[in-house]
């Protein structure tokens, strides 16, 4: 018995293939299923599960205390609306018995039964929506969206709604180019694998869909790990040294990001989502691979990435609580 709902437990995205962790961009085509220890993720690029809803409550109470989790720039208006009609067809081709998109051409009818929402809408025009296309549609899924816009043989971040960060900010990344926002993370220009992110990203053609795992971890369950919101979350890692093994089981979690890449077919802008899992370690450690393999990356895990995940003060108590907690 895990403490977590069965469901984000069967469906939870486990990030590591090996015993160490790297960067790498680990891209591999989506919508196919992957089968883990405990069931299986991955056969839809868009997820809804059994926080759907107080997720979205989530966001929208995020959305309404900080709107600059939600920026469109002028020329990315296009590329919202046809983010909004190609994440509709996903949903409604993933959960025909709850969500449905019936038209054509510019006339379109959209139900989300799960939400208790019908809208009739004209693509193009805004005043048959209650907001912008990007914002509907990000109220209607639990991953947070970035739109990249290509020009001039690179990628720029120039529209989103993000209200689940970890260490980052979407407000103050908005516009920049694609390597200067990944500028802080450690080896990533070394190593190259960013210019080889960048540049696969590029040749993605029209409907092309592709995925990718991240991961990092979290004091509690908590999702909006902004640097907007830093001082309400930093000293939460004092907790990590002074609750005692049982409470430190439930406390900290394994945070995986399944991060898609789709060409939009009509705009040509790139659709990146985020959507964010969390499992705690008292549920990882009841797979005993899973268990092993967390131990020994974190375990050998270099300083500078331990440093840029955050885990620094807390890593040693969690190899060791690893090490200690195996199946009896």
């Amino acid at each position: 018995m895990t403490s977590s709902a069965p469901d984000l437990f069967a469906t939870f995205p486990f990030p590591f293939p090996a015993d160490s962790y790297r960067y790498s961009t680990n891209l591999e085509p989506a919508s196919t299923a992957v089968v883990t220890l405990a069931g299986q993720w991955g056969s839809r690029v868009v997820d809804v599960d059994s926080e759907y809803e107080a997720e979205l409550v989530e966001r929208a109470e995020i959305l309404a205390a900080d709107p600059t989790r939600h920026t469109v720039l002028p020329h990315m208006r296009s590329a919202g609306w046809d983010t909004m009609l190609t994440l509709m067809r996903e949903l409604a081709t993933s959960y025909p018995d709850t969500m449905s998109l019936t038209g054509g051409g510019t006339e379109w009818r959209w139900r989300n039964y799960r939400l208790g929402v019908v809208r009739d809408f004209v693509f193009g025009d805004e005043a048959t929506l209650p907001v912008d296309p990007l914002a509907y549609i990000a109220g209607q899924i639990q991953e947070d969206i970035v739109l990249l816009d290509q020009r001039d043989g690179e990628l720029f971040a120039d529209a989103g709604v993000v209200t689940f960060a970890a260490g980052w900010s979407f407000g103050f990344d908005v516009g920049m180019e694609f390597l200067e926002i990944h500028g802080p993370v450690p080896r990533l220009r070394e190593s190259g694998v960013i210019t080889r992110a960048r540049d696969f990203i590029l040749r993605l053609q029209p409907g092309g869909v592709f995925r990718r795992t991240n991961w990092s971890m979290a004091i509690g369950r908590r999702l909006d790990l902004s640097t907007e919101r830093y001082p309400e979350w930093a000293p939460d890692r004092t907790l990590a040294s002074t609750v005692d093994d049982e409470a430190f089981g439930r406390l900290i979690h394994l945070r995986v990001e399944a991060q898609h890449l789709i060409r939009l077919p009509e705009s040509g802008a790139i659709c990146f989502l985020i959507r964010t899992y969390m499992l705690p370690l008292c549920d990882l450690v009841t797979v005993e691979p899973w268990r092993l393999r967390t131990a020994a990356v974190l375990a050998e895990l270099p300083e500078d990435i331990a440093d840029y995940k955050g885990i620094t003060p807390y890593r040693d108590r969690v190899v060791a609580w690893l090490q200690s907690n195996g199946a009896s």
